[in-house]
């Protein structure tokens, strides 16, 4: 009676779930309930036999939610939370120049993998680097300056700091 009730709540199941991996599950724990042998269900499945035997173990711990697929945690990241809080806060805070990088007046990619390599010695491809800044809620935007909308008098006096040589001549 109990095997009749379980086979009909994963059938339920199976009509209303839209994740073709939970209902892979669900339709070997079906064919477990129908008695089907787990060789046969693996064949079936296209799946090991050792695949199908953890389908059928989480099902009989924790029943369907047991079967459900939770989130891989990954890899753990290269940099600490203190690193990555440090790097966001470099890259935001001061330009190149002012951590060793000649004469470079925006981060790029690129001098933010070298920063990090330097810095942490961890090595970051360029693709890596974007998706250490998007995780890190950092996003790349080309630089646009208007002078148009520009202050005469705060520009004036940035050339005059900048370039001392200028406000002789």
């Amino acid at each position: 009676m109990e095997n009749k009730e379980a086979l009909s709540a994963v059938e339920e199941r199976l009509k209303s779930t839209k994740d073709r991996r939970m209902y892979e599950r669900l339709q070997t724990i079906r064919l477990r309930l129908m008695s089907v042998p787990v060789n046969q269900i693996a064949t079936i499945m296209c799946r090991s036999e050792r695949t199908i035997r953890k389908y059928i173990h989480a099902y009989e711990k924790d029943g369907i939610s047991g079967l459900i697929i939770r989130v891989s945690p990954g890899r753990s990241p290269r940099l600490t939370k203190a690193q990555r809080d440090e790097l966001k806060r470099v890259i935001v805070n001061q330009v190149p120049a002012d951590v060793g990088f000649t004469a470079r007046f925006n981060w790029t990619l690129q001098l933010i993998v070298d920063y990090i390599e330097r810095t942490y010695g961890r090595k970051y491809s360029l693709r890596g680097a974007s998706k250490l800044m998007e995780h890190m809620d950092m996003s790349y935007t080309k630089p646009t300056y208007t002078l148009d909308a520009a202050d005469s008098v705060k520009q004036k006096q940035f050339v005059e700091e900048t370039f001392p040589a200028l406000k002789k001549g």
